[in-house]
């Protein structure tokens, strides 16, 4: 799904930055999934009763590498509900802790920000402009995410979420004017950027969701050393920021 076509990975071999997100996934039955693809309220997240869930970001330290081919543990906690009023109505701010251990040694502490909100005017496709002009030592990617694209990383996440794959569902219920790409797809590339094309390893990964990237819309990656680390963003096609991220290393 990523093109890391000279990636060899053995048994014992470190897992890849934010690749545990393609484990540890739901289980739940095809008759307990809502409407909009997610799985019915109440389980482990809270029943709260406003319709649009959405992944709005995450922090992440990694301590320990993952190694391939050990059984690992992932234990979660809810640690914060928060209700506010914004734009666009009320909103309720879910965050869940998480902590991933092998041979009872913690590898990755994870932090996730899940909000939940009313359903919105609909959203206007953004308009095409040049991207800006990079800063000096920055790496950058360009590309254009498709169906494709979105089904590989929906499947390998078991995220059955419709604003994704179902174009219908996606601009007639949820008022998007396309596909969504998924924000976890745009921190993983993200983090493949750094990883992967800059070969650097990293200890913090910080990211959070600004607004919504499209299907058949370029978008860019881009990687910013500073004093403190690394600068990312995940731009849209008319070049505003859709995700803000940082690294440490």
């Amino acid at each position: 799904m990523l093109d890391r076509r000279a990636l060899s990975l053995s048994v014992g071999d470190p897992l890849p930055a934010l690749w545990h997100w393609f484990y540890f996934l739901p289980r739940a039955p095809q008759m307990l999934l809502d409407v909009d693809g997610h799985p019915q309220r109440g389980g482990f997240l809270p029943p709260i009763p406003l319709p649009r869930r959405m992944f709005a970001g995450a922090q992440l330290s990694f301590r320990q590498p993952l190694r391939i081919g050990v059984p690992a543990t992932r234990r979660g906690e809810i640690v914060r509900i928060e209700h506010k009023n914004g734009r666009s109505g009320p909103l309720a701010f879910v965050t869940v802790s998480y902590r991933i251990e092998q041979d009872g040694v913690l590898c990755i502490e994870e932090r996730q920000d899940i909000v939940y909100r009313e359903p919105g005017l609909p959203i206007p496709m953004p308009a095409l402009h040049p991207f800006p002009a990079l800063p000096a030592g920055a790496t950058a990617r360009l590309l254009r995410p498709d169906t494709r694209l979105l089904f590989r990383f929906s499947a390998l996440t078991y995220n059955a979420h419709r604003i994704h794959y179902d174009r219908a569902y996606a601009l007639h219920e949820e008022g998007y004017p396309a596909l969504v790409v998924h924000g976890p797809l745009s921190a993983v590339l993200l983090a493949d950027l750094v990883e992967q094309t800059m070969q650097i390893a990293m200890h913090t990964f910080h990211f959070k969701g600004v607004k919504p990237l499209f299907d058949e819309r370029p978008m860019r990656l881009v990687a910013m050393p500073n004093d403190s680390g690394i600068a990312l963003e995940a731009q849209a096609c008319d070049g505003s920021v859709a995700i803000e991220a940082s690294a440490t290393c």
